[in-house]
């Protein structure tokens, strides 16, 4: 697999003499959000390593597994520049153990670490920097401002419909739809697709711009969204690669290749029967039949009948269940089938809206699923295949 064309943004002299001192809750903190990149089981030991590299008064380090990159950076007090590379999961681990206080670090003779903190003196065996892959700085040429907060809910609510099937390639990732006016995000592995809408933004963007997110990407970007103050994040990209910078971290991935499908499609039109019910009340009743579903497929029947709906399973190995879940309906009865994890994925994705609404048409079209009182411009719709029961 060929490397990330990177470069650092500032050449750092590798120097055997490279002396910094940083304090341990702050190296902590950047050393967490770079966990999820590197790379544990690898053919090539460099990319189970962090780059760092010191500069005036700034540790920056990095992780890449080829594939995404994050760099992230803190204040140190830099006493020599320079840079090394040190294995990234012994280095997490052992600062984790480490009290509070001013850490030492300093580069020694065939890439060797001294780490020092009060009594505590460890040398670790490192890696040539040379050997570790170039990442390239944010470009900020061409860079769309993001809301944060915003970004954070779409993925949240649709990260968990995305493939994760090597052959279905271009459905291991989400799609991004920047307009000047709105934000929209769709995610789909086949059998269901998560698709949320936020209108009423003013984004310096013109006409559409479409991007195919991978999906551990959207992993990271979610877990640094989550661990930021930042109202806004920026984002840019080139030919090969998606570039996000979130506060003082930097978060790329290869850009996944291929055709997103036309979702538009398979979005329903004409269900016209429809059930309003208490989010708790669907998810407790789902989960609590769903123990007696089929192992395989996950499937439950959801029965609508006069002012009520009736969820069951039954498996030869576990035996049955039903719950019914008193609600106004006065449409033809119906039954289908789904996927109970799939339901219970969306249930818990809406939080604490305290309604949802059911609509379908027949027992072999998609239903939908979406927030009966959706607020703050947002508009969500979970599309769910059904099952023959």
């Amino acid at each position: 697999m060929p490397s990330l064309e990177v470069q650092p943004e500032k050449p750092v002299v590798e120097s055997t003499a490279m002396e910094i001192s940083v304090n341990r809750q702050l190296l902590l903190r950047e050393l967490t959000a770079t966990q999820g990149v590197v790379e544990r089981k690898t053919t090539i030991p460099i990319l189970s390593n962090f780059l760092l590299e010191a500069d005036q008064d700034r540790l920056t380090i990095t992780a890449t597994d080829l594939d995404q990159s994050i760099r992230t950076s803190c204040v140190a007090k830099v006493k020599k520049p320079g840079s090394c590379t040190i294995p990234a999961r012994k280095l997490f681990d052992y600062i984790k153990l480490l009290p509070d206080g001013e850490i030492s670090i300093k580069l020694m003779e065939n890439h060797w670490v001294q780490i020092r903190l009060g009594r505590s003196n460890t040398k670790m065996v490192g890696m040539a920097r040379a050997n570790f892959p170039q990442v390239l700085p944010f470009p900020t040429a061409g860079a769309i401002r993001l809301p944060a907060s915003v970004l954070r809910n779409m993925i949240g609510k649709t990260i968990f419909s995305v493939a994760n099937e090597e052959s279905r390639y271009t459905l291991n990732g989400a799609l991004l739809l920047v307009k000047a006016g709105s934000l929209t995000m769709v995610a789909t592995d086949g059998h269901r697709l998560a698709h949320i809408e936020k209108t009423n933004e003013n984004l310096a963007v013109s006409g559409e711009k479409k991007l195919l997110i991978p999906r551990k990407a959207l992993s990271e970007l979610q877990s640094l969204l989550a661990n930021t103050e930042e109202e806004f994040i920026d984002f840019s990209d080139d030919e090969q690669t998606l570039y996000f910078q979130v506060g003082n971290r930097v978060l790329t991935s290869r850009k996944l290749t291929g055709q997103f499908p036309n979702y538009e499609a398979v979005l329903p039109r004409d269900n016209n029967r429809f059930v309003i019910v208490r989010t708790a009340d669907l998810l407790a009743s789902i989960q609590r039949v769903a123990q007696f579903a089929d192992e395989r497929s996950g499937a439950v029947k959801v029965r609508l009948e006069q002012n009520e709906m009736k969820i069951s399973s039954s498996s030869t190995e576990a035996g049955e269940s039903e719950d019914t879940i008193e609600t106004p309906y006065n449409m033809d009865p119906l039954v289908i089938g789904f996927n109970s994890t799939y339901m219970v994925d969306f249930l818990k994705a809406v939080g604490d809206v305290s309604e949802v609404r059911l609509e379908f048409k027949d027992a072999q079209t998609a239903g939908q699923v979406r927030p009966e009182d959706a607020k703050d411009d947002f508009r969500y719709r979970y599309i769910i295949m059904p099952m023959r029961i």
